[in-house]
Protein backbone atom coordinates (compact mmCIF):
# COMPACT_ATOMS: atom_id res chain seq x y z
CA UNK A 1 0.00 0.00 0.00
CA UNK A 2 1.02 3.57 -0.93
CA UNK A 3 1.66 5.33 2.60
CA UNK A 4 1.01 9.42 2.20
CA UNK A 5 2.20 10.01 5.66
CA UNK A 6 6.19 9.69 4.50
CA UNK A 7 5.62 12.23 1.36
CA UNK A 8 6.35 14.98 3.93
CA UNK A 9 9.62 13.09 5.08
CA UNK A 10 10.79 12.89 1.69
CA UNK A 11 10.18 16.99 0.52
CA UNK A 12 11.09 18.94 3.00
CA UNK A 13 12.42 22.30 1.30
CA UNK A 14 10.74 23.44 -1.89
CA UNK A 15 13.44 24.15 -4.58
CA UNK A 16 13.20 26.78 -7.58
CA UNK A 17 13.18 25.28 -10.66
CA UNK A 18 10.83 22.66 -9.28
CA UNK A 19 7.68 21.19 -10.45
CA UNK A 20 7.36 18.64 -7.53
CA UNK A 21 7.91 20.90 -4.31
CA UNK A 22 5.09 23.53 -4.31
CA UNK A 23 6.51 26.71 -2.45
CA UNK A 24 4.09 27.42 0.47
CA UNK A 25 2.81 31.01 0.69
CA UNK A 26 2.95 33.75 -1.47
CA UNK A 27 6.98 35.19 -2.89
CA UNK A 28 8.66 37.40 -0.84
CA UNK A 29 6.90 41.46 -1.31
CA UNK A 30 9.99 42.59 -2.62
CA UNK A 31 10.64 40.45 -5.80
CA UNK A 32 10.53 42.23 -8.73
CA UNK A 33 10.74 41.25 -12.29
CA UNK A 34 14.61 40.86 -13.75
CA UNK A 35 15.67 39.36 -16.90
CA UNK A 36 17.32 35.70 -16.61
CA UNK A 37 17.33 32.28 -18.25
CA UNK A 38 16.13 28.77 -18.06
CA UNK A 39 19.17 28.10 -17.33
CA UNK A 40 20.00 30.80 -14.31
CA UNK A 41 16.30 29.82 -12.89
CA UNK A 42 16.99 26.45 -12.73
CA UNK A 43 15.00 25.41 -15.48
CA UNK A 44 15.14 22.99 -18.61
CA UNK A 45 15.98 25.32 -21.30
CA UNK A 46 14.61 22.56 -23.88
CA UNK A 47 11.27 22.70 -22.98
CA UNK A 48 11.14 26.25 -23.20
CA UNK A 49 12.70 26.17 -26.76
CA UNK A 50 10.09 23.71 -28.03
CA UNK A 51 7.12 26.07 -26.68
CA UNK A 52 8.66 29.08 -28.71
CA UNK A 53 9.19 27.06 -31.95
CA UNK A 54 5.12 25.64 -31.49
CA UNK A 55 4.03 29.31 -31.50
CA UNK A 56 5.77 30.94 -34.09
CA UNK A 57 4.91 27.06 -36.17
CA UNK A 58 1.20 28.49 -35.52
CA UNK A 59 1.98 31.44 -37.54
CA UNK A 60 2.08 29.33 -40.62
CA UNK A 61 -0.72 27.68 -42.42
CA UNK A 62 -2.51 25.17 -40.35
CA UNK A 63 -4.65 22.17 -41.76
CA UNK A 64 -7.21 24.83 -42.98
CA UNK A 65 -4.53 26.83 -45.16
CA UNK A 66 -4.62 29.49 -42.66
CA UNK A 67 -2.12 30.46 -39.68
CA UNK A 68 -3.92 30.00 -36.24
CA UNK A 69 -3.10 33.77 -35.61
CA UNK A 70 -0.61 36.21 -37.58
CA UNK A 71 1.19 36.83 -34.26
CA UNK A 72 2.47 36.47 -31.09
CA UNK A 73 4.15 37.73 -27.54
CA UNK A 74 5.27 34.87 -25.52
CA UNK A 75 6.48 35.54 -21.78
CA UNK A 76 7.74 32.91 -18.95
CA UNK A 77 8.41 34.02 -15.92
CA UNK A 78 9.74 31.84 -13.02
CA UNK A 79 10.57 33.30 -9.36
CA UNK A 80 10.93 36.84 -10.43
CA UNK A 81 12.94 35.96 -13.66
CA UNK A 82 12.09 36.31 -16.73
CA UNK A 83 13.22 33.68 -18.58
CA UNK A 84 11.78 34.30 -22.37
CA UNK A 85 10.58 37.10 -24.21
CA UNK A 86 10.06 36.32 -27.62
CA UNK A 87 8.19 37.59 -30.41
CA UNK A 88 6.99 36.29 -33.82
CA UNK A 89 4.90 37.03 -36.57
CA UNK A 90 2.90 40.41 -37.42
CA UNK A 91 1.00 42.73 -35.20
CA UNK A 92 -0.81 44.04 -38.73
CA UNK A 93 -1.10 41.18 -41.44
CA UNK A 94 -4.20 41.96 -43.40
CA UNK A 95 -5.67 44.77 -45.27
CA UNK A 96 -9.31 42.84 -45.02
CA UNK A 97 -10.83 39.55 -44.04
CA UNK A 98 -8.78 37.34 -46.51
CA UNK A 99 -6.05 39.73 -48.42
CA UNK A 100 -2.47 40.56 -46.45
CA UNK A 101 -0.72 43.24 -46.74
CA UNK A 102 2.28 44.21 -49.34
CA UNK A 103 5.39 43.42 -47.33
CA UNK A 104 6.04 46.70 -47.19
CA UNK A 105 3.25 47.64 -45.48
CA UNK A 106 2.71 44.75 -43.13
CA UNK A 107 3.35 45.83 -39.12
CA UNK A 108 6.14 43.23 -37.84
CA UNK A 109 5.43 42.20 -34.04
CA UNK A 110 8.01 43.49 -31.52
CA UNK A 111 7.72 43.01 -28.02
CA UNK A 112 6.43 45.68 -26.96
CA UNK A 113 3.56 45.30 -29.11
CA UNK A 114 0.20 46.51 -27.15
CA UNK A 115 -2.81 43.61 -27.07
CA UNK A 116 -6.47 44.16 -26.78
CA UNK A 117 -6.43 41.99 -23.62
CA UNK A 118 -10.05 41.03 -24.05
CA UNK A 119 -11.80 38.86 -20.86
CA UNK A 120 -8.17 39.58 -19.09
CA UNK A 121 -9.87 42.70 -18.11
CA UNK A 122 -12.48 40.67 -16.42
CA UNK A 123 -9.32 40.59 -13.41
CA UNK A 124 -8.48 44.43 -13.73
CA UNK A 125 -12.29 44.78 -13.17
CA UNK A 126 -12.41 42.58 -10.22
CA UNK A 127 -9.50 43.45 -8.43
CA UNK A 128 -10.99 47.25 -8.57
CA UNK A 129 -13.85 45.58 -6.65
CA UNK A 130 -11.97 44.35 -4.37
CA UNK A 131 -9.81 47.02 -3.68
CA UNK A 132 -13.33 48.93 -3.09
CA UNK A 133 -14.03 45.89 -0.19
CA UNK A 134 -11.17 46.77 1.56
CA UNK A 135 -11.99 50.44 1.65
CA UNK A 136 -15.21 49.30 3.58
CA UNK A 137 -17.42 50.43 0.75
CA UNK A 138 -18.47 47.01 -0.32
CA UNK A 139 -18.99 43.88 1.06
CA UNK A 140 -18.50 40.54 -0.74
CA UNK A 141 -21.86 38.72 0.53
CA UNK A 142 -24.11 41.81 0.18
CA UNK A 143 -26.50 41.93 -2.07
CA UNK A 144 -25.73 44.07 -5.58
CA UNK A 145 -29.18 46.17 -4.80
CA UNK A 146 -27.69 47.95 -1.93
CA UNK A 147 -25.44 49.74 -3.80
CA UNK A 148 -27.15 49.63 -7.32
CA UNK A 149 -30.95 49.82 -6.84
CA UNK A 150 -32.08 50.02 -10.57
CA UNK A 151 -30.27 46.68 -10.53
CA UNK A 152 -32.15 45.02 -7.94
CA UNK A 153 -35.48 44.55 -10.55
CA UNK A 154 -36.75 41.50 -12.69
CA UNK A 155 -35.68 38.78 -10.30
CA UNK A 156 -31.97 40.31 -9.07
CA UNK A 157 -32.82 41.55 -5.72
CA UNK A 158 -31.04 38.94 -4.08
CA UNK A 159 -27.97 38.67 -6.20
CA UNK A 160 -24.51 39.37 -3.96
CA UNK A 161 -21.39 40.84 -5.62
CA UNK A 162 -19.89 37.45 -4.82
CA UNK A 163 -21.98 35.98 -7.40
CA UNK A 164 -21.05 38.28 -9.56
CA UNK A 165 -17.56 37.42 -8.90
CA UNK A 166 -17.71 34.13 -9.63
CA UNK A 167 -20.55 33.95 -12.43
CA UNK A 168 -22.97 32.07 -10.49
CA UNK A 169 -25.68 35.03 -10.61
CA UNK A 170 -27.90 33.37 -13.05
CA UNK A 171 -27.57 35.81 -15.74
CA UNK A 172 -27.05 35.11 -19.54
CA UNK A 173 -23.79 35.61 -20.77
CA UNK A 174 -24.55 38.74 -23.24
CA UNK A 175 -26.85 41.10 -24.89
CA UNK A 176 -26.35 42.64 -28.17
CA UNK A 177 -25.98 46.20 -26.90
CA UNK A 178 -24.25 47.77 -29.79
CA UNK A 179 -27.10 46.38 -31.87
CA UNK A 180 -30.31 46.59 -29.96
CA UNK A 181 -29.96 50.03 -27.82
CA UNK A 182 -28.75 53.44 -29.54
CA UNK A 183 -26.82 55.18 -26.82
CA UNK A 184 -24.51 54.26 -23.30
CA UNK A 185 -27.32 55.25 -21.11
CA UNK A 186 -29.62 52.94 -22.89
CA UNK A 187 -27.17 49.87 -22.80
CA UNK A 188 -26.16 50.32 -18.93
CA UNK A 189 -30.12 49.90 -18.35
CA UNK A 190 -30.67 47.27 -20.71
CA UNK A 191 -27.91 45.45 -18.51
CA UNK A 192 -29.89 46.77 -15.45
CA UNK A 193 -33.51 45.78 -16.33
CA UNK A 194 -32.24 41.94 -17.57
CA UNK A 195 -33.95 39.26 -15.54
CA UNK A 196 -32.25 36.06 -15.00
CA UNK A 197 -32.23 32.88 -16.83
CA UNK A 198 -31.38 30.79 -14.32
CA UNK A 199 -31.69 31.17 -10.27
CA UNK A 200 -29.43 32.92 -8.86
CA UNK A 201 -26.40 30.59 -6.60
CA UNK A 202 -27.66 27.49 -8.97
CA UNK A 203 -25.35 27.64 -12.01
CA UNK A 204 -22.20 28.27 -13.44
CA UNK A 205 -22.84 31.00 -16.26
CA UNK A 206 -19.95 32.94 -17.59
CA UNK A 207 -21.30 36.13 -18.31
CA UNK A 208 -19.93 39.40 -19.69
CA UNK A 209 -22.96 40.78 -17.69
CA UNK A 210 -21.67 40.07 -14.75
CA UNK A 211 -18.50 42.16 -15.04
CA UNK A 212 -20.58 45.22 -16.63
CA UNK A 213 -22.49 45.37 -13.75
CA UNK A 214 -19.44 45.23 -11.38
CA UNK A 215 -17.65 48.14 -13.08
CA UNK A 216 -20.83 50.32 -12.95
CA UNK A 217 -20.70 49.28 -9.09
CA UNK A 218 -17.15 50.73 -8.82
CA UNK A 219 -18.22 53.71 -10.38
CA UNK A 220 -21.24 53.99 -7.92
CA UNK A 221 -19.64 53.46 -4.91
CA UNK A 222 -16.10 55.26 -5.60
CA UNK A 223 -17.01 58.06 -7.67
CA UNK A 224 -14.25 56.80 -10.67
CA UNK A 225 -15.39 55.67 -13.93
CA UNK A 226 -13.31 52.71 -14.13
CA UNK A 227 -11.21 53.50 -15.98
CA UNK A 228 -10.17 55.98 -14.08
CA UNK A 229 -10.30 53.47 -10.68
CA UNK A 230 -8.15 51.31 -12.50
CA UNK A 231 -5.30 53.47 -13.61
CA UNK A 232 -5.21 54.99 -9.77
CA UNK A 233 -5.49 51.53 -7.92
CA UNK A 234 -3.69 49.44 -10.18
CA UNK A 235 -1.98 50.46 -13.33
CA UNK A 236 -0.26 53.56 -11.91
CA UNK A 237 1.45 52.92 -8.60
CA UNK A 238 1.98 49.43 -10.31
CA UNK A 239 3.96 51.48 -13.35
CA UNK A 240 1.96 49.48 -15.81
CA UNK A 241 2.53 52.26 -18.56
CA UNK A 242 0.98 50.58 -21.10
CA UNK A 243 -1.83 49.29 -20.06
CA UNK A 244 -5.37 51.05 -19.63
CA UNK A 245 -8.57 51.69 -21.90
CA UNK A 246 -8.55 53.69 -25.34
CA UNK A 247 -4.72 52.93 -25.86
CA UNK A 248 -2.87 56.57 -27.26
CA UNK A 249 -0.13 54.48 -28.91
CA UNK A 250 -2.18 53.03 -31.50
CA UNK A 251 0.75 52.90 -33.82
CA UNK A 252 1.59 50.19 -31.35
CA UNK A 253 -1.03 48.25 -30.96
CA UNK A 254 -1.55 44.97 -32.49
CA UNK A 255 -4.76 45.13 -35.16
CA UNK A 256 -8.22 42.27 -34.70
CA UNK A 257 -10.82 41.76 -36.56
CA UNK A 258 -11.72 42.73 -40.13
CA UNK A 259 -15.66 43.91 -38.97
CA UNK A 260 -18.64 44.68 -41.30
CA UNK A 261 -21.40 44.59 -38.80
CA UNK A 262 -20.85 46.70 -37.26
CA UNK A 263 -18.87 48.40 -40.27
CA UNK A 264 -15.81 48.76 -38.68
CA UNK A 265 -13.21 47.84 -40.93
CA UNK A 266 -9.93 46.23 -39.87
CA UNK A 267 -10.11 47.36 -35.91
CA UNK A 268 -6.74 48.70 -34.35
CA UNK A 269 -6.17 50.83 -31.38
CA UNK A 270 -10.14 49.93 -30.33
CA UNK A 271 -11.60 47.53 -28.31
CA UNK A 272 -12.85 44.77 -30.43
CA UNK A 273 -15.95 43.31 -27.98
CA UNK A 274 -18.53 45.30 -29.80
CA UNK A 275 -20.68 45.75 -26.66
CA UNK A 276 -17.17 47.44 -25.19
CA UNK A 277 -16.81 49.90 -28.27
CA UNK A 278 -20.41 51.08 -27.88
CA UNK A 279 -19.88 51.47 -24.08
CA UNK A 280 -16.95 53.77 -25.27
CA UNK A 281 -14.18 51.75 -24.82
CA UNK A 282 -14.27 51.19 -21.28
CA UNK A 283 -16.85 48.31 -19.79
CA UNK A 284 -15.81 46.03 -17.36
CA UNK A 285 -15.57 42.69 -19.24
CA UNK A 286 -13.35 44.20 -21.88
CA UNK A 287 -11.67 46.91 -22.99
CA UNK A 288 -8.30 46.70 -21.29
CA UNK A 289 -5.13 46.71 -23.86
CA UNK A 290 -1.72 46.23 -22.38
CA UNK A 291 1.39 44.25 -23.63
CA UNK A 292 2.95 41.09 -22.00
CA UNK A 293 5.94 42.99 -19.88
CA UNK A 294 2.91 44.84 -18.01
CA UNK A 295 1.00 42.15 -17.54
CA UNK A 296 3.65 40.39 -15.81
CA UNK A 297 4.19 42.78 -13.53
CA UNK A 298 0.55 42.00 -12.49
CA UNK A 299 1.03 38.40 -12.09
CA UNK A 300 3.91 38.74 -9.67
CA UNK A 301 2.32 41.50 -7.63
CA UNK A 302 -0.56 38.41 -7.41
CA UNK A 303 2.22 36.15 -6.52
CA UNK A 304 3.92 38.66 -3.91
CA UNK A 305 0.82 38.93 -2.06
CA UNK A 306 -0.69 42.18 -3.45
CA UNK A 307 2.15 43.90 -3.59
CA UNK A 308 5.03 45.17 -6.37
CA UNK A 309 8.08 47.58 -5.98
CA UNK A 310 7.10 49.01 -2.69
CA UNK A 311 3.58 49.79 -4.05
CA UNK A 312 0.23 47.22 -2.41
CA UNK A 313 -2.85 47.20 -4.07
CA UNK A 314 -4.52 44.39 -2.24
CA UNK A 315 -3.52 43.01 1.28
CA UNK A 316 -2.32 39.19 0.89
CA UNK A 317 -6.08 38.48 2.60
CA UNK A 318 -7.80 39.99 -0.71
CA UNK A 319 -5.30 37.59 -2.74
CA UNK A 320 -5.84 34.59 -1.32
CA UNK A 321 -10.26 35.20 -1.26
CA UNK A 322 -9.36 36.03 -5.31
CA UNK A 323 -7.10 32.67 -5.26
CA UNK A 324 -9.80 30.92 -3.31
CA UNK A 325 -12.48 28.49 -4.93
CA UNK A 326 -16.05 29.64 -4.28
CA UNK A 327 -17.39 27.33 -6.65
CA UNK A 328 -17.11 23.68 -5.38
CA UNK A 329 -20.44 23.08 -6.26
CA UNK A 330 -19.48 23.50 -10.11
CA UNK A 331 -16.38 20.95 -9.95
CA UNK A 332 -15.39 22.05 -13.90
CA UNK A 333 -15.44 26.41 -13.13
CA UNK A 334 -13.60 26.72 -10.31
CA UNK A 335 -13.12 30.35 -9.21
CA UNK A 336 -11.95 32.78 -6.75
CA UNK A 337 -13.28 36.07 -6.74
CA UNK A 338 -12.56 37.45 -10.30
CA UNK A 339 -9.85 34.58 -11.84
CA UNK A 340 -10.61 31.30 -12.63
CA UNK A 341 -8.72 28.71 -11.23
CA UNK A 342 -7.78 25.02 -12.64
CA UNK A 343 -8.99 25.30 -16.18
CA UNK A 344 -6.26 22.97 -17.85
CA UNK A 345 -7.61 23.11 -21.04
CA UNK A 346 -5.84 26.52 -21.21
CA UNK A 347 -3.28 26.30 -18.57
CA UNK A 348 -1.87 22.91 -19.56
CA UNK A 349 0.50 20.60 -17.46
CA UNK A 350 1.10 24.04 -15.00
CA UNK A 351 -2.52 24.21 -13.77
CA UNK A 352 -3.54 22.56 -10.25
CA UNK A 353 -5.60 23.84 -7.55
CA UNK A 354 -3.71 26.61 -6.85
CA UNK A 355 -3.43 27.85 -10.90
CA UNK A 356 -5.09 31.03 -11.34
CA UNK A 357 -5.57 32.81 -14.30
CA UNK A 358 -7.84 34.29 -17.51
CA UNK A 359 -8.12 34.12 -21.35
CA UNK A 360 -9.27 36.60 -23.69
CA UNK A 361 -11.53 35.81 -26.83
CA UNK A 362 -9.01 38.15 -29.11
CA UNK A 363 -6.48 35.29 -28.49
CA UNK A 364 -4.54 36.54 -25.12
CA UNK A 365 -3.87 33.72 -22.39
CA UNK A 366 -2.83 34.52 -18.67
CA UNK A 367 -1.45 32.09 -16.56
CA UNK A 368 -0.39 32.77 -12.80
CA UNK A 369 1.11 29.30 -11.16
CA UNK A 370 1.47 29.94 -7.34
CA UNK A 371 2.78 26.78 -6.66
CA UNK A 372 5.83 27.08 -8.43
CA UNK A 373 5.87 30.81 -8.25
CA UNK A 374 5.96 31.25 -12.29
CA UNK A 375 3.86 33.06 -14.78
CA UNK A 376 2.83 31.87 -18.40
CA UNK A 377 1.47 34.38 -20.91
CA UNK A 378 0.90 34.39 -24.55
CA UNK A 379 -0.91 37.30 -25.85
CA UNK A 380 -1.72 36.61 -30.16
CA UNK A 381 -4.27 38.36 -32.70
CA UNK A 382 -5.61 35.78 -33.40
CA UNK A 383 -8.61 37.55 -34.36
CA UNK A 384 -7.07 39.41 -37.32
CA UNK A 385 -8.27 39.20 -39.77
CA UNK A 386 -11.31 36.62 -38.42
CA UNK A 387 -12.85 35.24 -35.60
CA UNK A 388 -13.67 32.07 -37.71
CA UNK A 389 -10.23 30.71 -38.38
CA UNK A 390 -9.74 28.29 -35.05
CA UNK A 391 -9.30 28.15 -31.54
CA UNK A 392 -6.19 29.29 -29.88
CA UNK A 393 -6.12 26.71 -27.14
CA UNK A 394 -3.76 24.30 -29.04
CA UNK A 395 -1.52 27.60 -28.36
CA UNK A 396 -1.96 28.10 -24.90
CA UNK A 397 -2.10 24.67 -23.51
CA UNK A 398 1.64 24.53 -25.42
CA UNK A 399 2.77 27.67 -24.23
CA UNK A 400 1.60 26.31 -20.14
CA UNK A 401 2.68 22.94 -20.73
CA UNK A 402 6.50 24.20 -21.83
CA UNK A 403 7.56 26.17 -18.50
CA UNK A 404 5.75 22.80 -16.60
CA UNK A 405 8.37 20.93 -18.45
CA UNK A 406 10.70 22.64 -17.97
CA UNK A 407 10.21 22.54 -14.07
CA UNK A 408 12.12 19.51 -12.99
CA UNK A 409 9.99 16.37 -11.21
CA UNK A 410 13.43 14.68 -9.98
CA UNK A 411 13.66 12.02 -7.45
CA UNK A 412 16.60 10.97 -5.23
CA UNK A 413 17.62 8.18 -8.01
CA UNK A 414 16.73 6.82 -11.47
CA UNK A 415 13.00 7.78 -12.39
CA UNK A 416 11.14 6.41 -15.37
CA UNK A 417 7.76 8.24 -16.95
CA UNK A 418 4.95 7.23 -18.23
CA UNK A 419 4.92 7.48 -22.53
CA UNK A 420 2.07 5.94 -23.85
CA UNK A 421 -1.47 4.87 -22.58
CA UNK A 422 -2.03 1.14 -21.15
CA UNK A 423 2.28 1.25 -20.86
CA UNK A 424 3.47 -1.05 -17.90
CA UNK A 425 6.58 -0.83 -16.01
CA UNK A 426 7.53 -3.82 -13.47
CA UNK A 427 10.15 -2.61 -10.65
CA UNK A 428 11.24 -5.20 -7.94
CA UNK A 429 11.88 -2.20 -5.70
CA UNK A 430 9.85 1.02 -6.22
CA UNK A 431 10.57 3.76 -4.22
CA UNK A 432 7.90 6.95 -4.82
CA UNK A 433 5.25 7.86 -7.27
CA UNK A 434 4.63 11.18 -8.79
CA UNK A 435 1.31 11.69 -10.84
CA UNK A 436 -0.13 15.18 -12.14
CA UNK A 437 -2.54 13.91 -14.73
CA UNK A 438 -5.93 15.32 -16.52
CA UNK A 439 -9.20 14.14 -14.97
CA UNK A 440 -10.24 10.24 -15.89
CA UNK A 441 -6.06 9.45 -16.47
CA UNK A 442 -5.01 7.09 -13.54
CA UNK A 443 -2.29 4.82 -12.77
CA UNK A 444 -3.22 1.56 -10.93
CA UNK A 445 -0.56 0.06 -8.69
CA UNK A 446 -0.38 -3.79 -8.88
CA UNK A 447 1.07 -6.04 -6.31
CA UNK A 448 2.99 -9.47 -6.92
CA UNK A 449 1.32 -11.86 -4.19
CA UNK A 450 3.29 -14.91 -5.28
CA UNK A 451 0.74 -16.39 -8.22
CA UNK A 452 -0.50 -13.33 -9.90
CA UNK A 453 -0.73 -9.42 -10.39
CA UNK A 454 -3.63 -8.00 -7.25
CA UNK A 455 -4.47 -4.00 -7.33
CA UNK A 456 -3.55 -2.34 -4.82
CA UNK A 457 -4.75 1.41 -5.54
CA UNK A 458 -5.69 3.72 -8.53
CA UNK A 459 -4.42 7.25 -8.07
CA UNK A 460 -5.43 9.79 -9.61
CA UNK A 461 -3.23 12.84 -8.60
CA UNK A 462 -0.47 13.68 -5.56
CA UNK A 463 -1.24 17.38 -5.34
CA UNK A 464 2.71 17.50 -7.23
CA UNK A 465 4.25 15.69 -4.78
CA UNK A 466 6.22 12.84 -4.62
CA UNK A 467 4.48 10.13 -2.49
CA UNK A 468 6.18 6.78 -1.09
CA UNK A 469 4.99 3.16 -2.15
CA UNK A 470 5.85 -0.07 -0.56
CA UNK A 471 9.47 -1.58 -1.72
CA UNK A 472 8.06 -4.37 -3.34
CA UNK A 473 7.44 -6.09 -6.65
CA UNK A 474 5.42 -4.21 -8.44
CA UNK A 475 3.38 -2.87 -11.49
CA UNK A 476 2.31 0.31 -12.44
CA UNK A 477 -0.37 0.59 -15.34
CA UNK A 478 -1.15 3.77 -17.18
CA UNK A 479 -4.07 4.46 -18.18
CA UNK A 480 -4.49 7.68 -20.47
CA UNK A 481 -8.51 8.77 -20.90
CA UNK A 482 -8.75 12.26 -20.19
CA UNK A 483 -8.34 15.21 -23.18
CA UNK A 484 -5.34 16.92 -22.11
CA UNK A 485 -2.30 16.28 -20.54
CA UNK A 486 -0.91 17.04 -16.88
CA UNK A 487 2.75 16.85 -16.02
CA UNK A 488 2.92 13.38 -16.03
CA UNK A 489 3.38 9.83 -14.29
CA UNK A 490 6.40 9.14 -12.81
CA UNK A 491 7.77 6.18 -11.00
CA UNK A 492 11.53 6.29 -8.87
CA UNK A 493 12.59 2.67 -8.63
CA UNK A 494 16.14 0.64 -7.71
CA UNK A 495 17.02 -2.34 -8.94
CA UNK A 496 15.80 -4.46 -11.83
CA UNK A 497 12.82 -2.32 -13.81
CA UNK A 498 10.90 -3.79 -17.21
CA UNK A 499 9.16 -1.12 -18.63
CA UNK A 500 6.84 -0.78 -21.36
CA UNK A 501 5.49 2.39 -23.01
CA UNK A 502 8.08 3.68 -20.07
CA UNK A 503 10.80 5.70 -20.64
CA UNK A 504 13.62 6.90 -18.30
CA UNK A 505 13.18 10.83 -17.37
CA UNK A 506 15.42 13.23 -17.52
CA UNK A 507 13.88 15.39 -15.21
Amino acid sequence: MLIPALAAALVTVAIPGHFDQPQNGFAPPWTTLRESSPHRANLDPAPVDAALRQVRDFTKPQANGKPLFAGAVTMYVHDGKVVAHDRTGYAVLYQDQQTQLPERERVPMREDTIFDFASISKLFTSIAVIQQVEQGRIRIDERVATYLPEFGVNGKQDITVKQLLTHTSGLEPFIPLWQKYPDIPSRIKAVMDVAPKSTPGTTYVYSDLNLITLGELVFEVSGKRLDQAVRDGITRPLGMRDTGYNPKARDRTAATEFQTAPPRGMVRGEVHDENAWSLGGVAGHAGVFGTAADLAVLGQTILNGGTYDGHRILSEHSVELMLTNFNQQFPDNAHGLGFELDQRWYMGALSGPGTAGHTGYTGTSFVIDKASRSIAILLTNRVHPSRDWGSVNPARRAVADGLAKALAVQSGGKQWRATTSGGTLTAERPVEVFVDVDRGDKLTVQHWDGTQWQDVRTITTTERRWVATEQKKSRFIYTKAGQYDGRGVYVHARGDVTAEGWSVARR
